[in-house]
């Protein structure tokens, strides 16, 4: 009897030290859910498009680790997000994105992040575009709302700050850092922007023909005045009303350059222009970089500051 119950009673010992044991690894696995960017020692961010990664890993540093939902070389406004993608808008510990600009974007982070996104359209007043749609433009928010805040380098570096404040509440113990580098980044984009105000403070003309309406904070910045063969997207296809009354503006402007973009299809930029007489040039309006380029936001705006000098003639 003696032999029996000390059998029995190491048994129970074993069995609660066994379950004592499966307690605490339940206990550190649900610990472990409460960290971000657990098992990889950053946080991890999904933006939505170039601008935002820029951004993004400008403020975060080594601390985060960014996924752009959209690959270099492609045009961002119409993404479509495949399940792999709606996956990382899920398991993002944050998804920094442009409510207007990307609805599949939009509609991933409503269903999937709502509580972890950070939507940079929030962070000042956002431009009405004005522009008649001709057609319907698919893009286009009920409000008219210009989402393209990134063109302006004051305003981006609010995005930065808006940025440097939501991680530091997905990661308080890096909540300085990013502080620091958003201090950073906005001190190179003040430079910046005070290189465009003398850059463009002189200039034989003030107008610039564009083959859609990317660069309305760019010209409100900087005094000038946007002409956009087409509204918020480029994909939409101008009417020839709509050519014909740009082509009327740009002679009476005496406009010489149409600018077209990196990731759209020249052609209709270089008709107007053959049509009237002027020159086709890109400009660029950073939606997102040319694979394998080794640009970034400052050097492709730096680039833009030259394009517009030579056309406008600035002294």
């Amino acid at each position: 009897m003696t032999l029996i119950f000390m059998y029995n009673s190491l048994r129970a010992a074993v069995a609660a030290i066994a379950t004592l044991g499966l307690a605490g690894g339940l206990l550190a696995a649900c610990g472990s859910g409460d960290t971000a960017g657990a098992g990889t020692g950053h946080v991890e961010v999904v933006a939505a498009f170039y601008p935002l990664e820029y951004v993004t890993k400008q403020v975060g540093g080594d601390h985060v680790s960014v996924t752009n939902l959209v690959k270099p070389g492609v045009e961002p406004h119409d993404l479509e997000l495949n399940p792999r993608q709606v996956g990382s808008v899920n398991q993002a510990d944050l998804v920094v994105y442009l409510r207007g600009f990307q609805p599949a974007v939009d509609q991933a982070v409503t269903a999937e992040a709502k509580d972890r996104a950070l939507d940079a359209a929030t962070v000042a007043p956002l431009l009405q575009d004005h522009t008649p749609i001709e057609g319907g433009e698919a893009h286009r928010d009920d409000t008219g709302a210009d989402p393209h805040i990134w063109l302006d380098p004051t305003r981006l570096a609010a995005v930065a700050d808006a940025v440097a404040a939501r991680l530091g509440t997905v990661d308080p113990g890096h909540a300085v850092d990013f502080t620091r580098n958003a201090t950073g980044l906005r001190t190179r984009l003040t430079a910046l922007d005070h290189e465009y105000r003398t850059g463009l403070a002189h200039c034989a003309s003030r107008s610039i023909v564009t083959s859609h309406n990317a660069f309305g904070y760019l010209a409100q910045r900087y005094d000038l005045t946007q002409i956009g063969i087409t509204g918020l997207t480029p994909e939409t296809e101008p009417t020839a009303g709509r050519l014909a009354e740009v082509a009327r503006i740009a002679k009476r402007e005496k406009v010489d350059v149409i600018f077209f973009e990196t990731l759209v299809s020249p052609k209709i930029a270089e008709t107007l222009a053959s049509e009237i007489g002027a020159k086709a040039e890109v400009l660029d309006p950073l939606e997102g970089l040319k694979a394998g380029s080794d640009a970034d936001y400052i050097s492709v705006m730096r680039a833009n500051l030259a394009t517009l000098r030579s056309a406008l003639g600035c002294s």
